[in-house]
């Protein structure tokens, strides 16, 4: 175990002790000191701790350790706290003798072995000896993978604990298990080395001020709120925590956790917790505050599937297969989106939707909760008063910029501590959900405080409730844990990311169930004419509205090819020839094989060949399509010479100069030999980002102009692509476009959700004018 754990910092500090007027020593044991948690926040923290108590007299002292060498860990310790900071009341002379006494009482350590540990204790009690101290206790915070809690634990326990009289305080951070099960068997295996007193789990959302602020405020104003704070009066509360970052960079632990138990499981729900909870008759009393917490948690009414809805950005399954190291075929359905919905089966809370949402790669950053109230009034004048009424608790981020408490101005004037916040009244022209901020009353706190500093200061004070206990994080579990199971398999909606989601992941509530707001455009047709056993062999449906075939790959491939050589027949009887312009790409090869080995009455003859894009690059190069149709088709077929059209990438010994104009000579060519530049078939591919043919997203010049032929630019600089314009695509008489493998199902979910956006995916603006559009999607594109 101790050689997986990287990064160990023992962080050791002297304070007083918790008894009022009294002095002791305060040994603080920080583990995991290198890592990014502790950079951020909680060195920070500590150093507020040791400013926040120095004037009390106390003793400091640190002592840092970790598993690489003196020189190099002494060097890493250094360089962090060299960057920490005093708050903005502290004047800049007394933060810089603060700062420089703070690196003076450190000591480096190297902690890998039982040893050491021993080591450490013995050093702790030879220097308590030595000041004549007397120890009040010692504060372990492990910012650690859980996988090392038990080992560590079990050198606390054996050899560093205090001695009698003086405590013991263990910090842990999240996450707590993966469901009941593990959360089980790692608090069996903590609860053999410490007591459920000694032990503080961490959720540093319950150090956010607002967050924090909830339950004082519910106290504070139960004069307005008593009356209206039920089901009679409030219609939904809404717990949301958006992001707009994804998950590039830690896959590994979201493959395994997934955005219910990253965020949902612990923050939200202890945030629900706060809101819904009876008051305790004792807001200050620690265990009061947890048992009506667990009280709360043992009345949520069990979850289904259907109340809940899923999502997974766009990018997250190729994140993925990059920092894992999967191949191309690997798939996850880990949800970085979810909708839930969860009811109370309480008095005060029946049938009072809690809307739970939070998700990575969304359009803003913001955490918040909205309480709103029933409002049956209907406004006649535009002065009067009865506007929606809302409590919102804005932790952070989106609109405001900072930490508020929000009520209308039609509900009641709130009542917050002074010496702690303050009202805003310099509203300029903001808006929040809708409203302009001068309809609300606005407090924001006095000073600022981040929420590990907070946290440290309640550990410190042994202050309980701001934590999650062993019953408390069981029951969690216990009420999450069947909806994580019926999940697991589900395939979540697919979304693009950032601003372009648009409503593509509003969900609405339905009596106790939840679902999407925008359906897929995907509908299944039974037909009479083929027995359950052949529709299951190939489904006759609409997709985006246009005809959708659907099969196992070889049967739809074996079909397009039959439609194609209907097509080409047709065409021949009435006009004499066949005009079929075909994309490249990965998707025709299986087609034109089976044209070349199956299909000895098409009349090749009669046909001419055309290509819908080209690279850049000689046509006997290995990249390029035509290169792929002379392989796979034009060498085992008979089409006349003069039938068949390549792109003139290659002119003048240059490849796609625009000076070489060759582009319009292909526009030529078609408009001299396609009559009315209307193809009789085309045959179309998507990729993985929704271009068509050449056409990327964000290319304009080949969706917006009406030139028939286009250079494009590929996402991949520097080569340029030759290609037929949206323009020309959808002057066909038929356009059949071709995906298979289950690589493209996140493409084809997210454009069957989709309005026509051709600028953000390119195959929505195929859309023939006056012809047919027919998708051919294999099951695995489909259904995955």
């Amino acid at each position: 175990m101790q050689a997986k754990l990287l990064g160990v910092i023992v962080f050791f500090t002297i304070f007083s002790s918790l008894v009022a007027g009294s002095q002791g020593h305060i040994s603080v044991v920080l583990l995991g000191a290198t890592g990014d948690l502790a950079k951020k926040y909680l060195l920070q923290g500590f150093f507020q701790l040791y400013v926040d108590q120095i004037d009390n007299g106390h003793s400091f002292s640190f002592h840092g350790a970790a598993l690489t060498p003196p020189e190099q860990g002494q060097t890493l310790m250094f360089e962090a706290l060299k960057r920490l900071s005093c708050s903005p009341d502290v004047f800049p002379d007394r933060c810089a003798l603060l700062k420089d006494q703070f690196l003076k009482l450190t000591r480096y350590w190297q902690l890998k072995t039982a040893e050491d540990y021993v080591s450490l204790n013995q050093d702790i009690e030879s220097s308590l000896r030595e000041k004549g101290l007397q120890e009040a206790g010692r504060l372990f915070y492990l910012s650690v993978p859980p996988f090392a809690y038990v080992d560590i634990a079990h050198h606390i326990n054996s050899s560093c604990r205090p001695k009698p009289g003086a405590w013991l305080r263990v910090v842990l951070e999240k996450p707590f298990g993966h469901d009941h099960e593990s959360a089980q068997q790692l608090a069996k295996e903590l609860h053999t080395f410490f007591l459920e007193e000694e032990m503080y789990r961490v959720d540093h959302y319950l150090g956010k001020q607002v967050v924090a602020e909830i339950l004082p405020f519910r106290q504070q104003n139960r004069q307005f709120l008593d009356p209206i704070w039920n089901r009679h009066n409030v219609e939904r509360v809404e717990i949301v925590l958006k992001e707009t970052l994804d998950a590039k960079g830690r896959t590994s632990f979201y493959e395994q956790y997934g955005v219910v138990r990253d965020v949902i499981q612990n923050h939200l729900t202890e945030i629900l917790t706060c809101i819904a909870m009876e008051i305790p008759k004792n807001g200050s009393n620690s265990e009061e505050v947890l048992k009506n917490k667990l009280a709360l948690v043992k009345l949520l009414q069990p979850l289904e599937k259907a109340n809940a809805v899923i999502g997974q950005y766009q990018g997250y399954n190729d994140q993925v297969r990059e920092e894992l190291q999967k191949d191309e075929h690997h798939f996850s359905t880990t949800p970085t989106f979810a909708g839930v919905v969860v009811f109370i089966d309480s008095l005060r809370w029946e049938g009072v939707p809690f809307v739970l949402t939070s998700g990575k790669a969304l359009d803003e950053r913001v955490s918040y909760v909205r309480v709103l109230f029933k409002h049956q009034a209907f406004c006649v004048s535009r002065s009067s008063k009865c506007k929606p009424q809302q409590i919102i608790f804005h932790i952070g981020h989106g609109e405001l910029q900072f930490p508020a408490v929000v009520v209308s101005q039609n509900l009641f004037k709130p009542i917050l501590p002074e010496e702690s916040w303050q009202e805003v009244t310099d509203f300029s022209s903001q808006h929040l959900y809708g409203q302009p901020l001068s309809e609300y009353y606005v407090y924001r706190p006095l000073k600022e405080q981040d929420a590990y500093t907070t946290l440290i200061t309640n550990i410190y004070q042994g202050k309980k409730d701001a934590f999650i206990t062993t019953q408390n994080l069981m029951a969690s579990w216990h009420f999450w844990t069947p909806l994580l199971e019926s999940l697991a398999q589900e395939v979540p909606r697919f979304y693009p990311g950032g601003t372009e989601n648009r409503n593509l992941l509003d969900f609405v509530i339905s009596g106790r169930e939840v679902s999407f707001a925008l359906e897929q455009h995907v509908e299944f047709m039974t037909s009479d004419q083929h027995s359950q056993a052949d529709s299951y062999k190939t489904v006759r449906s609409i997709f985006r509205g246009s005809q959708l075939v659907t099969a196992w790959s070889e049967t739809l491939v074996s079909m397009l090819a039959q439609d194609i050589e209907v097509a080409a027949e047709e065409a021949v009887k009435h006009s004499g020839v066949f005009h079929l312009a075909l994309s490249g790409g990965s998707s025709p090869t299986a087609l034109l094989q089976r044209l070349a080995t199956h299909h000895y009455t098409f009349p090749w003859k009669h046909t001419h060949l055309w290509m819908v894009d080209e690279r850049c690059v000689p046509l006997t190069n290995h990249e390029s399509n035509f290169d792929s149709l002379y392989d796979k088709l034009l060498q085992h077929v008979r089409v006349p010479y003069l039938h068949i059209h390549p792109m003139p990438v290659h002119m003048n010994q240059r490849l796609c100069a625009e000076e070489d104009h060759g582009a319009e000579f292909y526009a030529k060519e078609i408009s001299l030999l396609v009559k009315n530049t209307s193809f009789h078939m085309i045959l179309l591919g998507v990729g993985t980002d929704g271009h068509t043919a050449s056409i990327f997203p964000h290319t304009p010049e080949a969706m917006e102009r009406d030139q028939l032929v286009v250079l494009t630019e590929s996402p991949v600089k520097p080569h340029w692509r030759m290609s037929f314009s949206l323009h020309l695509i959808n002057k066909a008489q038929k356009v059949a476009v071709l995906v298979l493998g289950k690589r493209k199902n996140d493409i084809v979910t997210l454009i069957s959700r989709v309005e026509q956006e051709p600028q953000n995916w390119p195959i929505t603006g195929v859309n023939p004018n006056t012809g047919q559009l027919v998708w051919y999607i294999d099951y695995e594109a489909l259904f995955r």
